[in-house]
């Protein structure tokens, strides 16, 4: 599924693109997770700011005269956002996995989300329901200066849950997803299995450092793409292709040569070196 480096990726490739767009038709497909909560047609008319990302999530703002607020949206589990940059009524039709369309006199912006996890959901801002509700559980970002390894170690004290499970979760920190996890795990030489609360302050330095060298490279290489994530000028992601640990279960390490294992952990498959990787 899309994590944060391919919704950053996403965002970075719209964001321009979008600014100053001026909605000329709003189309919904098959529902979605949640509801739009707006008709369509409450759309129109409204110019867009400059999107920024929250996590997994993209929130596109929209003003007018009569609205203000935005579009919080999610990619789910197979979801794309493309921009065809055809002029209103020019575009190529919608495929039957477009679930969501914003015709603007920037191109048509297009949801593409074959099993329908994503969402599109209006809100009057980012600190009111529902987009604070949506947004109130997630973790610090990655990136930000304020996330020190004191405050990795701080939101990690008292868990006895595996580092990858609590990694995953997104509630100390967002954006390392499946892949992400498990590679950064590999370069801090963590073992994925090891309870949080027996990750001291060396580690959580060394942890916060793989976790932002990891997502920042997935970043520059277009994030990952296994099944179905495309950038919104539909080219694939080539992280996977870098890929030290992850796929790649009964391989020599890289580092040691010892044989790689798979495991499973909260229902998701995790790669790491019994050798390299110490509780």
């Amino acid at each position: 599924m899309p994590e944060l480096p391919e919704v950053e990726v996403t965002r970075a490739t719209l964001a321009g693109r979008l600014h100053g767009a001026v909605v000329r038709q709003a189309r919904l497909g098959k529902p979605l997770r949640w509801p739009l909560g707006c008709v369509p047609e409450a759309l129109v008319g409204l110019q867009a700011g400059e999107m920024s990302r929250r996590g997994k999530y993209l929130w596109l703002p929209l003003q007018g005269v009569q609205r203000t607020g935005g579009l919080l949206l999610h990619l789910g589990m197979s979801g794309s956002l493309g921009l065809d940059d055809a002029p209103p009524g020019a575009a190529a039709p919608a495929g039957p996995h477009v679930h969501f369309e914003l015709q603007s006199d920037r191109g048509t912006l297009r949801l593409t989300d074959p099993r329908r996890f994503g969402a599109v959901v209006w809100s009057d801002g980012l600190g009111v329901d529902p987009a604070a509700r949506l947004l109130a559980r997630l973790g610090m970002e990655p990136f930000d200066p304020a996330l020190t390894p004191a405050a990795l170690r701080l939101g990690l004290r008292g868990r006895r849950t595996p580092i990858k499970t609590a990694l995953l979760a997104g509630d100390v920190v967002v954006g390392a997803g499946n892949i992400y996890a498990s590679e950064a795990l590999f370069r801090a030489g963590i073992d994925p299995r090891t309870p949080c609360d027996r990750i001291g302050p060396v580690r959580c330095e060394r942890l916060l450092d793989a976790l932002r060298l990891t997502l920042g490279r997935a970043i520059e290489l277009g994030g990952s793409t296994l099944r179905d994530f495309r950038d919104a000028h539909g080219m694939s992601g080539a992280f996977q292709d870098e890929a030290q640990v992850y796929g790649r279960d009964g391989a020599p390490c890289p580092r040691c040569g010892q044989t790689l294992r798979r495991i499973v952990q909260a229902q998701r498959s995790t790669y790491f070196c019994p050798g390299c990787q110490r509780r």
